[in-house]
């Protein structure tokens, strides 16, 4: 048999569906990531901290906040992390705040995403679908999917495990001195999520919040859709 003919033979039995449906969770994967660590650096450059600023990290390259570990959680998942821009507490005028509002700028972030994605998935629907177009298909289901990672990430975020923001912004009520002794065992927080993750004991909760906000805010869906009929219709 000729080389030309083991390579057809290769194409053909290709399941480029399965490649498809990686690229349709990574892309919107490291869209979340991006955004919500760029968020973080903003927010702690506005409060007087350029630590992630002189790091190299307010940037949208993807490849500079990527944790791969982290995105592939996100593709299986729906639910990973990223790798944590630099932060100097001690350059905020109130460092426990300031602190508090830099992690809490990531959720934030993710869920306007949703809303915003979720917008543009009603909105771009009929032009998207309306003719049986295979793209447009994949392009609206990559639009709704972006949405649904993105508040995935900011709920999974909000637990309160260090080093996810919601520790963060619970650790900020406490006082001062059990703040700065709690930040001392960050690092055995990822070990405690790793365990929690891979033995599924988050997994229902946290696809239970996903849902409930997710089915909430797919009222911005309806909203684009509503205007997109007035448009393309």
């Amino acid at each position: 048999m000729c080389a030309i003919s083991v390579w057809q033979e290769i194409w053909q039995g290709f399941d480029f569906s399965t490649v498809l449906g990686v690229l349709l969770s990574v892309i919107p994967s490291l869209l979340c990531i991006t955004l919500h660590e760029l968020s973080h650096g903003l927010t702690a450059r506005a409060l007087g901290d350029d630590t992630a600023e002189k790091a190299g990290r307010l940037t949208l390259n993807p490849l500079r906040h990527l944790d791969l570990m982290g995105l592939v959680m996100m593709v299986v998942a729906h639910v990973g992390w990223a790798k944590p821009v630099p932060v100097n507490m001690m350059n905020f005028r109130n460092p426990k705040r300031g602190m508090a509002v830099t992690a809490l700028a990531g959720p934030v972030s993710n869920m306007l995403i949703t809303c915003v994605f979720f917008f543009l998935y009603g909105f771009l629907l009929i032009p998207l679908t309306g003719k049986g177009s295979a793209a447009g298909g994949y392009a609206a289901q990559m639009i709704q999917l972006t949405a649904i990672i993105s508040m995935g990430y900011a709920v999974f975020n909000l637990i309160p495990i260090p080093p996810l923001d919601g520790a963060k912004v619970l650790f900020s009520l406490v006082s001062d001195e059990l703040y700065y002794k709690l930040m001392r065992y960050e690092r055995y927080g990822m070990i405690l999520l790793y365990v929690l993750v891979f033995s599924d004991l988050l997994g229902e909760p946290l696809h239970a919040a996903i849902s409930y906000l997710t089915n909430r805010l797919f009222v911005f869906a309806e909203w684009g859709f509503a205007l997109g009929k007035t448009i393309f219709l």
